[in-house]
């Protein structure tokens, strides 16, 4: 998912999207640890789109500060 698309969606979204790709991760960590793991590439993938979805949430965090403090 790109973060384009991310920024679209709200911050529940998000998070649930955040959750799903943890538990995705877990599965996949398990799965190699086991030998089972047919392709490494998605690992990577999945740290990838966790990584962008945190860097919009924190976008939206300093966002909000930003306006706070600008009150």
């Amino acid at each position: 998912m790109r973060a384009s698309e991310l920024r679209a969606l709200n911050i529940t979204e998000i998070q649930h999207k955040l959750d799903g790709s943890y538990q995705e991760l877990f599965n996949l960590r398990f799965q190699w640890a086991s030998g089972q793991l047919a392709d490494h590439n998605r690992m990577i993938v999945i740290k990838h789109e966790i990584a962008r979805m945190k860097t919009v949430l924190r976008e939206r965090e300093l966002a909000a500060l930003a306006q706070g403090a600008a009150k």
